[in-house]
C-alpha cells in the first residue's frame, strides 16, 4: 500500500500560493510599458511613424522655420568681428541694414531646387536677360563677371547646389570655381566667356580674383552654403576653410555689402540657439 504525499497529508483541499513576482521581471516589465508608451508618442509626433525626430539625418535635414533676416544678418555680423577680432562701431553698423540679407524661401527645407526660384525673383523681371543670357555686352556684360557666386566648404557641396540652378544654366553654364580635379588654367580659359552664375571654394575663388580672370563687376548676390557636414563644420566653422572665407570677404566683399550693391544669402539653418536673436518683426 502506496503511502500519501506530503502535501495530501497535511491539508489537500488548501492550494499552494503562487511565488511572489520578482523584483527583476517587474522592473523589465516597467520598461517594456515605458518603450510602448515612448514609441506612441513618436508615431504621434512625427509624420514618418519613426522613433526620433532626426532619423539618422543632419541637424539641417530637419525642416524648421527659417530665421528672420536680421537674425541672419546679427549671426553673420557676430561671427564676422569674432573671426577678425574686431568690434564694429555703430557708424559702421548703421548701413548694414536687413536689406543685406536675400531670404531664401526654403532654407530650413534644404530643397535645392527652390534656390533656381529664389535667385528669379531677386531680380524681378530682368532675371532672364542677367541670368541666362550667353552674349558679351560691351561695356555692359564683361567675361568673367557672374551675377551671383555660390560658396561652399566643399566641392561636392558646390556641386549639389548647382543642381538646383539648373533650369537657370542651360544655356549659359556655370562656372565650377575649386580645386578638385580642376586646374586654375582652364578655369580661367572658362572665365574668358560670359559666366552668370558661378560656385566654388573661398581659397580658389580668392586665387582667381587675385590674378584678374574672376571679375566683380556685375556681381549681385552671394550664397553661402553653411549646411554642416556630418561631423558639424560648416563654411562658417571648418577651421582652414573658415579663416579662408573671411579673408576673402573681408578683402573684397565687405564693403560692396555696406555700399548696399552686394546682397548675402545664407543658404542652410542657423546653428541651434542663434535662430531667435535678432530683432523681432513688429
Amino acid at each position: 500500500m502506496k503511502k500519501p504525499s506530503k502535501l495530501s497529508s497535511k491539508n489537500p483541499s488548501k492550494k499552494r500560493q503562487p511565488l511572489a513576482p520578482n523584483k527583476t521581471d517587474l522592473k523589465d516589465k516597467s520598461k517594456k510599458k515605458k518603450q510602448r508608451h515612448s514609441n506612441t508618442n513618436d508615431d504621434n509626433s512625427n509624420p514618418d511613424g519613426q522613433a526620433g525626430p532626426a532619423n539618422g539625418r543632419t541637424s539641417d535635414d530637419v525642416v524648421a522655420a527659417p530665421a528672420s533676416a536680421s537674425a541672419q544678418l546679427k549671426f553673420f555680423l557676430d561671427l564676422f568681428q569674432s573671426a577678425n577680432g574686431i568690434q564694429l562701431s555703430s557708424l559702421e553698423l548703421e548701413p548694414l541694414k536687413d536689406t543685406c540679407i536675400l531670404e531664401l524661401s526654403q532654407c530650413a527645407s534644404q530643397e535645392t531646387e527652390s534656390l533656381g526660384k529664389d535667385m528669379r525673383a531677386a531680380f524681378g523681371s530682368s532675371w532672364k536677360e542677367i541670368l541666362c543670357g550667353k552674349r558679351l555686352l560691351e561695356g555692359k556684360v564683361d567675361p568673367g563677371n557672374p551675377a551671383v557666386l555660390i560658396i561652399s566648404a566643399s566641392a561636392l557641396k558646390s556641386i549639389d547646389l548647382l543642381r538646383g540652378l539648373r533650369s537657370l544654366t542651360k544655356e549659359c553654364h556655370a562656372v565650377k570655381l575649386f580645386s578638385k580635379h580642376m586646374k586654375v588654367e582652364e578655369q580661367v580659359s572658362l572665365l574668358k566667356n560670359r559666366v552668370n552664375i558661378a560656385s566654388g571654394t573661398p581659397s580658389r575663388i580668392k586665387k582667381l580674383i587675385d590674378i584678374e580672370a574672376l571679375g566683380l563687376s556685375r556681381l549681385a548676390v552671394i550664397v553661402l552654403d553653411i549646411r554642416s557636414d556630418v561631423k558639424g563644420y560648416s563654411l562658417l566653422t571648418l577651421p582652414q576653410v573658415r579663416d579662408e572665407f573671411w579673408d576673402l570677404y573681408k578683402n573684397y566683399f565687405h564693403q560692396r555689402v555696406v555700399d548696399g550693391s552686394l546682397r548675402l544669402s545664407l543658404y542652410g539653418s542657423l546653428p541651434s540657439g542663434t535662430v531667435l536673436k535678432g530683432k523681432k518683426k513688429s
